[in-house]
């Protein structure tokens, strides 16, 4: 049985395509019954949208494979934690588990809009948080 780490792994693979395309780096994977179902990376530069987030390009991925608008009994894996716009996305979906790595501590949905998420979707921060931060933290530098 695959584990948290190993699809927080996945997703950071997904982030490091993005750190490579200059993309602020957050990567998702969304996973049902063990098997990832969509995997993606921030968009926002080569698209020019503000709301081309990993999340929401993994949302819109994963419905597609689902054939259906809610993520019912699926995880999404992120690397970082979900703005509000992202939080509201996933509760409208209604996913059924989050599992993120950093904390986002300026624009993380848990200060700004802590009951953004549905309330039947249960949250597991902090996985691989070290790893998740440490490459936010080379883009941003390296940006600077």
């Amino acid at each position: 049985m695959l584990d948290d780490n190993y699809f927080m792994r996945q997703a950071l693979q997904e982030a490091q395509e993005a750190f490579e395309q200059e993309e602020v780096p957050v990567g998702a994977v969304v996973v049902a019954g063990q098997r990832i179902i969509a995997r993606t990376h921030n968009l926002t530069e080569l698209l020019h949208d503000v709301t081309a987030h990993a999340e929401m390009q993994a949302i819109t991925a994963a419905a597609n494979v689902l054939g259906s608008k809610y993520l019912t009994g699926c995880t999404i894996y992120v690397t970082l934690e979900p703005c509000p716009m992202c939080a509201g996305a996933l509760r409208w979906a209604q996913l059924s588990r989050l599992v993120y790595g950093a904390e986002d501590e300026k624009r993380g949905y848990t200060r700004l809009s802590p009951e953004m998420l549905h309330p039947k979707t249960t949250v597991t921060a902090g996985v691989m948080a070290e790893e998740c931060g440490k490459l936010m933290s080379q883009f941003f530098a390296r940006r600077r």
